[in-house]
């Protein structure tokens, strides 16, 4: 598990802590909580945003601490739960679906929203066409090659059902290859496939608008997606529930921070610190280019039972589920009523 993440931690108050109450039964049972959050990628990710702004975080060192720990995507995050590794896990809708069916996480609870995609002013995930090659409608696409970040993912399963709303099957009707995000442009450019799945940052990327358009969006294919959300075991959220709640609380209070035009230049200027990136190439972030982020953090848990739904319709999910029986959003609601 170490060598697929790259555990990052924000603060170390809860090892100062830690040796103080080995030494004082008191002070042991007043230690702050650690809490130990997933990412994938930012600005998507959340937990890496809001420990950036630890002078909004009021619990934070009192009763909760945190630290984020990078994943390449969202199925190693079932492993790391699983394994008790992890605290707090951001999955896609078609990871969460196989962590309750593949890996038995029969105790794992939706708790927070992430990231929405398709919400009404606000960006999708597009899939792209070469502006000089023959495709003008989805039916163009029988017998070509199709390029998705990973088989069974969030955008593959968009992708897959597009295709079989308009009568195309993978394998009988036309051909999936694997390829990363920042290597789509050149599958794309040197005809390696005929569209490729593109998202944030690498869709806005100027080289590649200028050669290609958008064929259809994850909106069109599946209306709102529930693209990622917090999920928590219900063994550790029973423990740790106050806690979460403070957690939670601080978390809304940043994430209402971010999406606030008027933050608009910091927000900015921390995204690219944490890409590595310039500013210039991130402004898009936070913008109503960019998805959907609830200012209460509540998922959209009618859109998640539908993507569900066709996550099983195209063959990634064995039997349907029901996402209320599997969601606790009890904590992030008492969390967002603090800050009204």
């Amino acid at each position: 598990m170490k060598s697929a993440i790259d555990r990052r931690q924000f603060g170390l108050g809860w090892l100062a802590a830690g040796a103080l109450a080995t030494r004082s039964p008191a002070l042991a049972q007043s230690a702050p909580l650690k809490i130990r959050a997933g990412w994938v990628v930012v600005p998507a990710s959340t937990a890496p945003l809001v420990l950036e702004k630890k002078e909004l975080l009021t619990h934070y060192g009192r009763s909760y601490v945190a630290e984020a720990t990078r994943f390449e995507g969202t199925p190693p995050v079932i492993t790391a739960l699983a394994a008790g590794e992890l605290d707090i896990g951001p999955l896609a809708f078609s990871s969460f679906g196989l962590a309750i069916q593949n890996a038995r996480l029969d105790d794992l609870r939706v708790i927070c929203d992430e990231i929405q995609d398709g919400v009404a002013g606000h960006g999708s995930n597009e899939f792209m066409v070469r502006n000089d090659g023959p495709i003008q409608t989805v039916a163009d696409l029988k017998g070509k090659v199709l390029a998705t970040n990973a088989m069974g993912s969030a955008v593959d399963i968009a992708m897959r059902a597009m295709l079989r709303r308009n009568g195309l099957e993978a394998n009988r009707d036309y051909t999936v290859v694997e390829a990363p995000f920042p290597a789509m442009r050149a599958m794309l450019t040197e005809k390696k496939a005929d569209l490729i799945s593109a998202v944030p940052p690498f869709s806005l990327d100027p080289d590649l608008r200028a050669t290609a358009h958008t064929l259809f969006t994850q909106r069109d294919a599946f209306g709102v997606t529930q693209l990622t959300m917090w999920t928590a075991r219900q063994n550790f959220i029973q423990k740790n529930r106050a806690a979460l709640v403070d957690f939670l609380e601080d978390t809304v209070r940043a994430i209402r921070w971010y999406i606030d035009p008027k933050n608009h230049d910091e927000a900015i200027a921390i995204v690219a610190r944490l890409n590595k990136a310039p500013a210039a190439r991130m402004d898009w972030a936070f913008t109503k280019r960019d998805q959907f982020r609830d200012p209460n953090g509540t998922p959209n848990l009618s859109a998640l039972q539908n993507n569900l739904k066709q996550q099983k319709d195209v063959g990634f999910l064995k039997d349907d589920l029901d996402v209320k029986k599997y969601s606790d959003l009890s904590m992030v609601e008492e969390a967002a009523k603090r800050l009204t």
